[in-house]
């Protein structure tokens, strides 16, 4: 079913690192009818406000690129929020597009919806076949959830409701959060920090404080509380610590691009075409999106510390947990829908500390 450019479409999540991406991706090409609602103009896990948006705008399309999103720590620590947030978000957003007729739906989950053990590359099929990874286990049970009730509206209304899984992503507006981002904006963030303590560049780390305060520490603060406070990270002039063995082996995909394959999905693949004619099961009908390319942790951690050419040693805290030991995805189903990954690792870290430090520089100066 093709979509017009005229056809209305509503990006959930639009302020995020992957619906900013895809709402630009858009209107690259042309599609200017976009509708999006920041957290305080509409809390998507309030069911009532999200009718009434249905109501009210009458979109064609819905993008649901709208989750809650961490990294270890806070799938650990959160596990209720993960889970229920999650299943909420979905519920609401799902179901007010079905009552309002949506002609197309895509769902954006995670491939952390993979048993923690499964053959690697992951294929779609693998798919609820053993146990998951214990550390985020009710967030991928939330996005399990979200992939089966698009293929189960498919299913039984003839809805044209698509899964796209992507892998680890990064890129521009990530979270850098030191107590709950991913790990390879965390990685950067953490070794910046780290290079301006050992170059004694404390009004750079002033302001990257400033901007991002942790834990309420922020550039007011004394030049010891901010030492002591880097440190519970890991961060010190000498060292950067990093969470476990730095041997997990994870696939990166910078944020455009999965936005450039969601909206490929989007604007070119049914539901019909994510199954083979004649299954007696129809299951498992969502879409990895990544490189199928990996590389270790400690890898990822190396190319981080030269590009941002910190001169202090890295060290790995293995009491911590390492998470998933490998989780590459069959990109197989993708690249026969006819998209392809373009961005390599190193070009992506290089373009994200770009982008970091320039939003220092532009926030310091407003």
């Amino acid at each position: 079913m093709a979509l017009d450019k005229n056809t209305k479409i509503f990006v959930a999540g639009h302020h995020g690192l992957v619906g900013s991406a895809i709402w630009n991706n858009l209107k690259q090409r042309g599609y200017d009818n976009l509708v999006g609602r920041g957290h305080n103009e509409l809390d998507l896990l309030d069911p009532s406000a999200v009718k009434h948006f249905f109501d009210k705008e009458k979109p064609d399309a819905v993008v649901l690129a709208a989750a809650h999103v961490g990294g270890i720590m806070a799938n650990l620590n959160f596990r209720a929020d993960f889970i229920y947030q999650n299943l909420q978000i979905q519920q609401n957003v799902i179901g007010e597009s079905f009552r309002h007729g949506v002609k197309k739906l895509l769902f954006l989950g995670s491939t952390c919806i993979y048993p923690r053990m499964a053959p690697q590359p992951m294929k779609e099929e693998t798919l609820l076949t053993s146990e998951l990874e214990y550390t985020n286990e009710p967030y991928a049970i939330a996005k399990i959830a979200g992939l089966k009730m698009c293929e189960s509206f498919d299913l039984q209304y003839g809805c044209n409701y698509i899964a796209v899984m992507p892998t680890n992503l990064y890129g521009p507006n990530d979270n850098f959060h030191l107590e709950n981002s991913h790990v390879l904006p965390a990685m950067i963030r953490k070794i910046y920090l780290a290079k301006c303590l050992n170059e004694d560049l404390w009004d750079a780390v002033r302001k990257d404080i400033n901007l991002r305060p942790v834990e309420g520490v922020d550039g007011s603060n004394s030049d010891k509380e901010i030492l002591a406070e880097l440190a519970k990270f890991g961060i010190s002039s000498e060292s950067v610590t990093l969470w476990g063995t730095g041997k997990p082996l994870r696939e990166f995909l910078w944020s455009e691009e999965m936005a450039d394959a969601s909206v490929h999905v989007l604007l070119n693949v049914d539901f019909k075409d994510t199954y083979n004619d004649g299954d007696k099961q129809i299951r498992n009908c969502h879409i990895n999106v990544g490189t199928g390319k990996e590389l270790t942790i400690k890898e990822v951690a190396e190319k981080i510390m030269k590009e941002i050419d910190f001169k202090g040693k890295l060290r790995w805290d293995t009491s911590k947990p390492d998470g998933t030991p490998r989780k590459l995805t069959d990109v197989t189903k993708l690249h026969n829908l006819g998209w392809h990954h373009k961005i390599e690792i190193d070009e992506g870290i290089h373009r994200l500390y770009e982008w970091y430090k320039l939003g220092i520089c532009i926030n310091h100066k407003s």
